[in-house]
C-alpha cells in the first residue's frame, strides 16, 4: 500500500502550499463544483463530462437544484464549454459512430428530449423526442442509426381537466404511471412518429449490446419504491422480434447491470439473497443459459461500478473499506490486475476504447475527471482551484475494537492546528442506509461537517459501524434482527476509543446524521444520551412502529433490517424507538426534516419533537421544517441553511460542552450579497 504522500504525489495534482491559509467555511460549501457525470468517446480520444454546482445563492442568483453544464476534456487541463453556460443537462453519451455528444435537455416550456451536438463543431438540435412525455433516458443502436427513449406515461387529458375542476383526489400507490418504450430513427430530420415497443411491467432502464440482437430492461412489478429495491428484474430482449426471451432469476437488489461486447455474458452488481443489504457482488449471468455466478461474494468490500473494455475484460472499482482499487478481470472473471489509487476514491468508471477514465476524490478535494495511465492515475480536471487557500485538517482512518471484539473502522478528521491538551469536541457523523460506507475522500458537504467543523477546531468521526457495506455481507448483516445493536452500540464504543486515544474530550462529543444515521441521532440523545453533548437529526426516524405505516419501503426494512414485523413483538420493535426513551433525553437535539419526505415521513421528527417537549421541557430541542424538501435538501437556499443551522447548534451546545445554553435565535446568519439577514 503507498503511503499517503506517494499517493498523493502520483494520483492527484498537488497545489504548493499556500502562504496564508484560512479555514474551510459554510459559505466555501455551497459554491463547490465537482464532476457529474463522464461519457468516453468510442476511440477514447476525448471525455465528454459535466460539471455539478448550485445557484450561487450568496452572489445574489436564483434558487434552485443542481444544475449541469457540459464540457469535453482532450487531455489533463485541456478542457472546452461545448454549450452555453445556461443549459442544464443530463444523460450525457457519444453516439456509437463518435460523430455527436447527446444530452438530454428541457428547452423553455418543451418536453424533456434527446439533443445533440457535432463533435466537429456545429450548433445543438434536437434529434429523438415522443409528443407529450419527456424522455428519462435513451440508448443508441451500435449502427447509430436509431435510438430507444424511455419516457413518461402517457397524458391524460381528462384527468388533468377533472383536476382543474377540483376533482384532484388521489388513490394512494394505486394509481401507476408506468414508463414507455420508444424506437425513434436518427436522421437529418426529427422522427416525427416514433414507433412504441411493448415491454412488461415498469421499465427502469433500457441498453441494446453491440451485437444489435439483444437488449437489455430492468423491470419491476410497480412504480413503487419498495419494488424497485426488492423485485426488480433483467430481462433480455431477442431485438428481432421484440420478445422476452430470458428473465434472470436474482434474489435481493440489483444495482448496475452490463452487457459483454459480444453479448454472451451480463455483468450485474447485485446482492446474494434477498437479506443482502446492499448490492455489492459482481454476479457473471451466462445469456445463452441464464446461468448465475456470483464473484468474491463475501469479501470485505463492496463494488460500485463496472464496465466491459471492447476486447471482453470487465473493468471494477471497488472499495475495500474506506479506500479503493481499481480490478481489470479477463473474459473468464479472473483477475488480470489490480490497480491502488492511493489517496483516491473512485466512484465511476468509463471506457472508450482502451482507454479508462475515473472520477474519483480524494480528502483535499471532490470528484474529478482521471485517466488510466499504466498503473497510475493522471488528474485532468482542476474544479475549485481555491481549495489551494484551504487549512486542511489531517485526515485518516481509524479502527477500535467494538466491546463484543469487532473490529470497526471510520473515517477521522482531526481540527486544524492538531489536537488540543485534553481532547477536541469531537461530532460523530453517522452515514445513512445503514447499507453504506463513509470512504476516506472528500468528507464535507451541506449535512457534513468535515473540514469546515475542523477549521472551528472540532474532531469529525464518520464510523463505518456494523450495518455498513464495503467489510462484506456478514458485515453489513450483523445488525439485522436487532435495530439498535451492535449498530449504534458501536458509536459508543468509537467515542470511548477516541477519548481513551486523548482524541476526543469525553464531555464534548455530539453527533449527527440523516435517514438513518438520524435514527442513530435520536437514539444516541436519548438512550444514550448520557454519552453525547448535543445532537443534529435529519430525516431520522424515531418510532419504529409508526415508521412501518408511513414510509414506503416496508419490505426493504423487514427483508434487510429489522426480519420480522411490528406486531411480531410490539414491545421490542417500541423498546428500539427513541421516542420509548425520551425520559432519558438530556442532549440538546435539533431536528430537521422536509415536508415532503415520503421515505421517512415528516411525523417522526413531529413525535421526537412533542415527545421531548412535553417530558422534558428543560432539555434543549427545536424542530425545522424544509418546505418542498423530501429526503434530504436539494435546493441552493435549503441546504446553506441547513449547513449554517448545524453548525451553530454544535457551537452553541458541543463546542462549549453546555448542555443547558440557551436556544441560539430562529434564523441563522445569512452571508448573501446584498442582503442583511443577520439576528
Amino acid at each position: 500500500m503507498k503511503t499517503l504522500r506517494t499517493a498523493l504525489l502520483t494520483a492527484t495534482l498537488l497545489f504548493p502550499a499556500p502562504a496564508l491559509a484560512r479555514p474551510m467555511t459554510a459559505e466555501d460549501v455551497a459554491k463547490l463544483e465537482s464532476v457529474g457525470s463522464i461519457a468516453v468517446s468510442p476511440d477514447g480520444s476525448r471525455v465528454a463530462y459535466t460539471t455539478a454546482s448550485l445557484p450561487d445563492i450568496l452572489a445574489g442568483e436564483d434558487n434552485g437544484s443542481t444544475t449541469q453544464q457540459l464540457k469535453i476534456a482532450y487531455a489533463r487541463d485541456n478542457l472546452r464549454e461545448f454549450l452555453p453556460d445556461d443549459m442544464n443537462v443530463s444523460g450525457i453519451q457519444f453516439s456509437p459512430d463518435g460523430r455527436w455528444i447527446t444530452f438530454l435537455w428541457t428547452k423553455d416550456d418543451e418536453k424533456r428530449a434527446v439533443w445533440g451536438i457535432p463533435v466537429d463543431g456545429g450548433a445543438h438540435r434536437k434529434l429523438a423526442a415522443v409528443e407529450g412525455a419527456g424522455v428519462r433516458s435513451y440508448s443508441w443502436a451500435p449502427d447509430s442509426s436509431h435510438m430507444h427513449l424511455l419516457v413518461g406515461a402517457a397524458e391524460d387529458k381528462d384527468r388533468e381537466a377533472e383536476s382543474k375542476d377540483g376533482f384532484n383526489a388521489r388513490i394512494y400507490e394505486e394509481e401507476q404511471q408506468l414508463n414507455r418504450l420508444f424506437r425513434a430513427i436518427i436522421g437529418a430530420e426529427l422522427d416525427p412518429e416514433p414507433q412504441e415497443v411493448t415491454v412488461p411491467g415498469y421499465v427502469t432502464s433500457f441498453q441494446i449490446a453491440k451485437n444489435a440482437r439483444t437488449g437489455v430492461i430492468e423491470t419491476a412489478p410497480t412504480t413503487l419504491i419498495d419494488d424497485s429495491y426488492t423485485q426488480k428484474k433483467v430481462n433480455l430482449l431477442d431485438m428481432p422480434t421484440g420478445n422476452v426471451r430470458m428473465v434472470i432469476e436474482t434474489t435481493g437488489k440489483i444495482d448496475d447491470v452490463e452487457i459483454s461486447p459480444d453479448a454472451s455474458q451480463l455483468a450485474l452488481i447485485a446482492a446474494v439473497d434477498m437479506n443482502d443489504p446492499a448490492a455489492t457482488t459482481i454476479h457473471f449471468v451466462d445469456t445463452a443459459t441464464g446461468t448465475i455466478r456470483a464473484h468474491n461474494a463475501g469479501a470485505p468490500e463492496a463494488v460500485v461500478d463496472v464496465e466491459y473494455m471492447p476486447d471482453g475484460r470487465l473493468v471494477a472499482a471497488v472499495h475495500v473499506g474506506a479506500q479503493s482499487v481499481l480490478r481489470i478481470h479477463n473474459r473468464d472473471g479472473s483477475l488480470q490486475r489490480e490497480v491502488d489509487p492511493g489517496a483516491l476514491i473512485i466512484t465511476d468508471v468509463e471506457i472508450g476504447g482502451d482507454q479508462i477514465f475515473v472520477e474519483a476524490n480524494a480528502p483535499q478535494h471532490p470528484g474529478e475527471l482521471f485517466k488510466l495511465d499504466g498503473d497510475s492515475f493522471t488528474r485532468w480536471t482542476s474544479h475549485n482551484p481555491w481549495l489551494a487557500d484551504i487549512d486542511f485538517g489531517e485526515q485518516r482512518t481509524f479502527r477500535f475494537n467494538a466491546s463484543d471484539g469487532q473490529e470497526v473502522e471510520g473515517v477521522l478528521v482531526l481540527p486544524v492546528g492538531g489536537v488540543p491538551r485534553g481532547g477536541a469536541p469531537l461530532i460523530m457523523d453517522v452515514h445513512g442506509g445503514p447499507e453504506a460506507h463513509d470512504s476516506n475522500g472528500w468528507t464535507t458537504n451541506y449535512s457534513g461537517p468535515g473540514q469546515v467543523a475542523a477549521g472551528k477546531g472540532y474532531a469529525v468521526f464518520q464510523p463505518n459501524y456494523r450495518g455498513s457495506t464495503g467489510y462484506g455481507t456478514a458485515f453489513s448483516k450483523q445488525h439485522q434482527g436487532n435495530y439498535t445493536d451492535p449498530e449504534f452500540t458501536d458509536l459508543v464504543d468509537a467515542k470511548r476509543a477516541l477519548v481513551a486515544e486523548g482524541i476526543a474530550d469525553a464531555d464534548r462529543v455530539g453527533v449527527t446524521g440523516g435517514s438513518y444515521g438520524g435514527y442513530a441521532t435520536a437514539w444516541s440523545s436519548t438512550r444514550w444520551s448520557e454519552e453525547f453533548a448535543a445532537g443534529v437529526m435529519f430525516v431520522g426516524i424515531s418510532n419504529q412502529i409508526s415508521k412501518f405505516g408511513t414510509g414506503d419501503i416496508p419490505y426493504e426494512m423487514y427483508n434487510v433490517h429489522s426480519r420480522k414485523w411490528p406486531w411480531d413483538d410490539w414491545q421490542a420493535m417500541l423498546e428500539v424507538s427513541p421516542i420509548f426513551h425520551v425520559d432519558k433525553a438530556e442532549t440538546p437535539l435539533l431536528i430537521m426534516h422536509g415536508e415532503e419526505d415520503t421515505r421517512v415521513d415528516p411525523g417522526q421528527s413531529l413525535e421526537i419533537y412533542r415527545a421531548i417537549k412535553i417530558r422534558k421541557p428543560d432539555t434543549p430541542v427545536r424542530l425545522v421544517f424544509y418546505p418542498g424538501e423530501g429526503h434530504g435538501n436539494s435546493k441552493a437556499a435549503a441546504r446553506y441553511d441547513y449547513n449554517l443551522r448545524m453548525l451553530r447548534w454544535f457551537d452553541t451546545y458541543l463546542m462549549t460542552g453546555d448542555r443547558d445554553a440557551p436556544l441560539p435565535g430562529p434564523r441563522p446568519d445569512l452571508e448573501i450579497e446584498g442582503d442583511d439577514n443577520s439576528e
